[in-house]
């Protein structure tokens, strides 16, 4: 299926992943529709797509009726579903919020994809719905074990889009996200560290033991796998797992940015030796599934990537002060 010409809704678009999504959609020739709550987004990740004609409404999948509106005015045919609270510490603090966002959010959307004629919805899951995994590497077979309120309203959403598959025929498609990262993003574990090794040079604390191991997609490359799953049909009714070239301990990324940055020798790390609750220490993906279905091939390296992210970084941050 071709993304040109197709009337497109993309939720949560004014946050960090959802706004690339917004920008490659724009280059494809969609026509898109942009909505957020901007509770966690911001408009300046939609500035250039809205000046390229992006219609931006702010609305809160919450919503029931304001979701409804907007698909029936916008005659939408895809949908790029990534509305949502995507921070575990704020849904171990407000899971109420966590779980009418993620799921009932989900809910609404799916609602109105039934007897409208979608073409597909494509949406955002998370690796946090396996928890500490029973296998390694982990494929998509692992058993979900959320230990995050975030974890579980993830897994109810994606459950929620299966049963729609399956007893609405709503085509449905849904990709584990492992950890992207990349310009906007101006939270989690990379941005931490960059702001951190600005602020004090010498000294860089890092949550946990840093024997925590993770895989980093690029976020250009996240964005090619959602492009694949809205353009192809073999993996409808299906969940994929997305993510980058291999994994990597927090204590390897730590040095690996201070090399970044030319502060060898001149940095102590300190390890507080506690994360925040629902903190998975082993998300090591297996993406074999996704390569065979869509032809996945992340291709930015993390050293690239870092690279990317800290160009933007030098002109981001001199903005916060």
């Amino acid at each position: 299926m071709s993304l040109k010409g197709k009337n497109v809704l993309v939720t949560g678009a004014a946050g960090f992943l959802a706004s690339h999504i917004v920008d490659t959609l724009v280059d494809a020739g969609a026509n898109v529709t942009a909505i957020d709550n901007l509770r966690s987004g911001t408009l300046e990740n939609l500035q250039e797509a809205i000046s390229r004609q992006v219609r931006f409404e702010r609305i809160d999948v919450r919503d029931a009726e304001e979701v409804r509106r907007i698909m029936k005015e916008q005659k939408v045919e895809v949908v790029f579903h990534l509305a949502a609270n995507a921070n575990v510490p704020e849904s171990v603090k407000d899971p109420k919020y966590d779980f009418e966002t993620n799921a009932i959010g989900t809910f609404n959307i799916l609602s109105n994809c039934r007897g409208n004629n979608v073409e597909r919805v494509i949406y955002a899951a998370s690796a946090a719905i396996y928890g500490e995994p029973e296998h390694i590497p982990i494929d998509e077979s692992c058993p979900p074990r959320p230990i995050s309120p975030y974890g579980a309203s993830k897994l109810a959403s994606e459950g929620l889009g299966f049963a729609y598959y399956h007893s609405y025929g709503v085509p449905f498609v849904s990709l584990r996200i492992f950890n992207t990262f990349g310009p906007r993003q101006r939270r989690y574990v990379m941005y931490d560290m960059l702001r951190k090794l600005r602020e004090t040079p010498g000294k860089l604390e890092v949550l946990g033991t840093g024997e925590q191991r993770r895989d980093f997609c690029y976020v250009s490359d996240t964005v090619n796998a959602f492009i694949l799953a809205a353009e192809k049909e073999v993996a409808l009714g299906e969940a994929l797992n997305v993510a980058g070239q291999g994994t990597i301990s927090i204590k390897e990324l730590a040095q690996k940015m201070i090399e970044i940055l030319g502060l060898e020798g001149k940095t102590e790390i300190h390890y507080t030796g506690e994360s925040w609750r629902g903190d998975i220490y082993n998300l090591v993906p297996d993406i074999s599934k996704i390569r065979a279905k869509l032809g996945f091939n992340p291709g930015v390296s993390l050293g690239e990537g870092i690279l990317r992210l800290n160009e933007w970084f030098d002109n981001y941050y001199p903005r916060l002060s």
